[in-house]
């Protein structure tokens, strides 16, 4: 599971989790659009509806990627510890979950709900971002209070739950869906940013082009 604001989604984010599903060699990774992401409540979102639709579009050339609409059918704030049970409980206690995230939100995963709880939930895979490095991640781990890390001699941690954690690198894209946001509000061209589909729903919807949403 991956999950995200995908305001909108862009090449970035789909050809990461292509490259974990590989490295991984998973079934199948669901892109998750956060309905009422809880550390973004300052900033306009474009509605669920939006992002979830150009998610299903962004993803409809893959067998191996699909869109959930799982925490827009949630009240409240998308909480990932919630979202993570709800997959749980769809898939059954034999699935393996693998939680992946990028960089820049793993080093604050501290402010979550619950975060330690993700810990024992389900496999981490942590995307390495442009200028957020971490150079002692065994140490980080332990400064979270992950209990029981060990260093795997394949270059992943294991914790006493038996979750591994693991840190991947991933081709690095300079693409933002700011960027992308503020391109459309200047009438400029984003072709190449992001799939074609998106740039035809955003098109055809008028997103982005009005304070940054719908």
């Amino acid at each position: 599971m991956l999950g995200g604001t995908f305001d909108p989604i862009h090449l970035g984010h789909l050809r990461g989790a292509e490259e974990v599903r590989e490295n991984l060699d998973l079934a199948r990774v669901y892109l998750i659009p956060a309905a009422v992401p809880p550390h973004k409540t300052r900033e306009p979102i474009t509605p669920f509806a939006h992002r979830y639709e150009m998610a299903r579009l962004g993803v409809s050339s893959s067998p191996y990627l699909e869109a959930s609409d799982l925490e827009g059918r949630r009240p409240g704030p998308s909480y990932s510890i919630e979202t993570l049970k709800n997959c749980q409980a769809m898939f059954g206690p034999r699935a393996e979950i693998f939680f992946i995230l990028g960089m820049d939100a793993f080093l604050e995963i501290y402010t979550w709900k619950a975060y330690l709880e993700l810990f024992e939930r389900a496999h981490f895979v942590v995307i390495g971002r442009e200028g957020t490095e971490l150079e002692e991640p065994a140490a980080f781990l332990r400064s979270l209070g992950v209990a029981g890390i060990i260093e795997n001699e394949r270059g992943f941690f294991t914790s006493h739950s038996g979750k591994s954690i693991r840190f991947l690198q991933t081709t690095r894209m300079d693409i933002s869906a700011s960027r992308i946001r503020r391109l459309c509000r200047e009438r400029r061209s984003v072709r190449f940013l992001i799939p074609e589909p998106v740039r035809e729903y955003i098109e055809r919807t008028g997103l982005y082009r009005n304070h940054g949403y719908a």
